[in-house]
């Protein structure tokens, strides 16, 4: 009745959330939705860019572990180095939205 051992999961599932939280922070931050989303005039949105900055310094952790899990052939070749580097991408991505709702409610 513990949890079970052995249960393998696809390196696939891992790199698309990781795709997938990545391209919503970018558009989130570079494509104008952050600042759609919180901001009505000019001036919050010119706050947001401190908000955008600080949330990219979670965003580049992120983006490094990703590379860092595919670009060396023996880091995707041991599972557990490679689950742990997109694990630890995909709380980084979290993180960066987060600032960036935060920062958003913050600065409106």
């Amino acid at each position: 009745m513990g949890i079970a051992t052995g249960v393998r999961i696809s390196l696939v599932i891992p790199t698309v959330a990781n795709l997938l939280l990545g391209a919503l922070w970018i558009l989130s931050a570079f494509g104008g939705w952050g600042a759609k989303a919180f901001c009505a005039d000019a001036a919050c949105a010119e706050r947001m860019g401190g908000v955008i900055t600080v949330s990219g310094l979670f965003a580049a952790v992120a983006a490094c572990c990703t590379a860092a899990a595919w670009l060396p052939v023996k880091a995707h070749r041991d599972e557990g180095r490679f689950m742990l580097l997109t694990g630890a991408a995909v709380i980084a991505w979290a993180i960066a939205e987060g600032a960036l709702f935060i920062g958003g409610m913050i600065v409106r």
